[in-house]
């Protein structure tokens, strides 16, 4: 089973989602794909398998992300929150 996420922050996202999963039963094995990695910024142990790109960012920045559905285009910005 794959899980995607769009940005990798602490883990609690992927932990809740695993948890929602187990209530349909065990899967053999599960891989994590995201998007944008948040490096250094996990509460939980949880790496993910299949990374898009990967992000070195503080606490008070946020990682805003804008897909485009054809055409390329993608683009991640790092937006400060003056915290």
């Amino acid at each position: 089973m794959i899980l995607i996420d769009d940005v990798l922050y602490t883990g609690r996202t992927v932990r809740a989602a695993m948890a929602a999963m187990l209530a349909y039963g065990r899967p053999s094995t599960v891989s994590l794909l995201v998007l944008v990695d948040r490096v250094r910024t996990r509460e939980l142990q949880v790496s993910a398998s299949y990374i898009g790109i990967k992000v070195e960012s503080v606490e008070t920045e946020r990682v805003l992300v804008e897909l485009k559905e054809s055409g390329g285009g993608d683009k991640v910005f790092l937006v400060s929150t003056g915290n």
